[in-house]
């Protein structure tokens, strides 16, 4: 019998955000996500790895439900510096706004899964179905919309066959793959090993086979370059606790899984199944390497599918330097 949440309790857990990001200039707000390839971020933040390095100043951490409500945050100061994906960060950027990556979190955890009884196969089956995605133009939604654009395949929104459904987050997603309203979906993780295991999903697509699926990071470390240029010395102590989060998450792999489980449990009161964890973690690899040529990649597709009006530049985007030269001290 499928195991599944409480719809209203998993609502809770992918919409919980805290109050507000605090305007006390002691203060320093950091957005993440309740998803298992915030790993690093989760890990800092429950061990302490954070707190300890930026000693100097309190520490407020908001966890977000999608990556425009995080970007809004970004945008009128609410939180300083975060985990978001690369999506919603280059969109940002392109469109003006006031961010810069400074280091990468993890890559991979996207799969593309589909309903047991939709018919979809492989990717060549989408046409007259549909999918759902967390973003319109998300990271997501763009890998998935550009593998079917090699197969000659356009979503409704350019007058194709293929019926997106943005802006679904995964408790919804199994929702709607439960009462059938749903055809596929390009997931996160652990969401979509999930929606797997609990609902007898079908893999479409692998996270190594998704486009970019190795190199593209699916979480960047993002502030702004006005907190970066004032705040260089607590940006650095932010990184040294992220490289000591991801280096955590490599030593202690179930450790790491026992304590995002424990951060779901307290915002939902429900743990997820172990084998889901474990299963989603080989999904993905938490990592602080950055690859600036898949960004830009991901950007070009985003362009091709017009997500974007104009060709990306993402000149300035990234600026890792700061973490390459703490991880150069080790």
């Amino acid at each position: 019998m499928k195991k599944i949440f409480s719809v209203a309790i998993f609502a809770i857990l992918l919409g919980v955000l805290a109050a507000c990001g605090s305007d006390d200039s002691d203060t320093v707000s950091v957005g993440y996500f309740p998803n298992l390839d915030h790993a690093a971020a989760i890990v800092g933040k429950e061990k302490a790895f954070f707190e300890e390095e930026m000693t100097d100043k309190e520490l407020d951490f908001i966890n977000f439900p999608n990556g425009n409500d995080f970007i809004e945050a970004l945008d009128n100061g609410a939180i300083q510096l975060g985990y978001v994906g690369p999506g919603p960060a280059i969109n940002y950027f392109l469109a003006g706004g006031d961010i810069v990556v400074i280091g990468a979190a993890a890559n991979g955890a996207t799969l593309i899964v589909a309903r047991e009884d939709s018919g979809i196969e492989t990717l060549d089956d989408f046409a007259g179905k549909s999918f759902c995605t967390p973003g319109n133009g998300c990271t997501h939604n763009v890998q998935l919309e550009i593998m079917l654009q090699d197969r000659g395949l356009t979503t409704t929104r350019r007058g194709g066959e293929v019926d997106h459904q943005p802006r679904v987050n995964p408790a919804n997603m199994m929702i709607m793959f439960e009462q059938g309203e749903i055809d596929a979906a390009a997931a996160p993780e652990p969401w979509g090993t999930y929606l797997v295991e609990e609902f007898g999903a079908n893999v479409i697509a692998e996270w190594n086979e998704v486009f970019l699926g190795e190199e593209l990071a699916s979480v960047v470390v993002v502030t702004t370059p006005q907190f970066l240029e004032e705040n260089p010395e607590q940006v650095d102590q932010f990184l040294r606790a992220h490289k000591r989060a991801v280096d955590y998450t490599h030593e202690n792999t179930a450790d790491t899984l026992e304590t995002v489980n424990d951060l779901l449990y307290s915002l939902s009161q429900t743990r997820l199944p172990q084998s889901v964890l474990e299963n989603a973690w080989e999904r993905m690899v938490v990592t602080t390497e950055t690859h600036a040529d898949a960004l830009q990649a991901w950007a070009t597709a985003s362009y091709e599918l017009d997500f974007i009006n104009d060709e990306p530049d993402l000149d300035g985007f990234v600026d890792t330097s700061r973490l390459d030269k703490i991880l150069a001290e080790n």
